[in-house]
């Protein structure tokens, strides 16, 4: 029995931090997991900067509304749901996520989610648990699936080396190159065929 584990950032959905950073003119704000493998340090530094400029989820939520899953990410997920089980790991936050899986036709997503305070300040986050998309697929496994990964950043990687097939997606340069075993691919006709094979 298979299920497929995709990264929802940069695979699915335009990274929402990025378009956060464009709509703000904050360019410190474009820092993203292809930038830094350490989340808790990347969190805590995009939150010290919200709370400098005094932006809170209501601007970030304005934001996302504005956001559409890339060319043919629903088409493909639509396809891929159709043939095998499917769960979205993502890093994101619920209060990010909820308009996105909207519009992607709500596909099941595994995600954290943030404290917020009563005027809107994001005062921390809660992470689901510790290496989440590892984790997940390390307990998918455990209940008798054998898991297919796919990602573009540091922290897919442990979902993806330690699935039965792994695929990078429109990741970065450095990673493909740190990563030259692991097939990558940029377009979603090509990341459905070779999951089909893996299946």
């Amino acid at each position: 029995m298979n299920i497929v584990c995709l990264d929802m950032e940069g695979v699915l959905v335009p990274e929402i931090w990025i378009a956060f950073a464009e709509e703000t003119g904050i360019p410190e704000l474009k820092r993203t997991t292809r930038d830094e493998p350490d989340y808790d340090k990347l969190m805590k530094y995009r939150l010290d900067i919200l709370k400098e400029h005094g932006l809170g989820l209501k601007e970030i939520q304005d934001t996302i509304a504005k956001i559409d899953p890339m060319p043919g990410a629903k088409e493909f997920l639509d396809e891929l749901r159709s043939i095998t089980q499917v769960i979205i790991l993502s890093d994101t936050f619920e209060q990010f996520a909820t308009p996105l899986m909207e519009k992607l036709g709500w596909p099941t997503i595994f995600c954290n989610t943030l404290e917020v305070a009563d005027n809107g300040e994001i005062t921390g986050y809660k992470m689901r648990c510790e290496k989440s998309k590892l984790t997940t697929v390390k307990a998918l496994q455990s209940i008798g699936y054998d898991t297919i990964a796919s990602g573009d950043s540091h922290n897919d990687l442990g979902m993806i080396l330690n699935s039965k097939a792994g695929f990078l997606f429109k990741s970065t340069d450095a990673i493909k190159a740190e990563y030259p075993d692991l097939p990558a691919f940029e377009e979603y006709d090509e990341l459905l065929d070779a999951i089909k094979k893996a299946l």
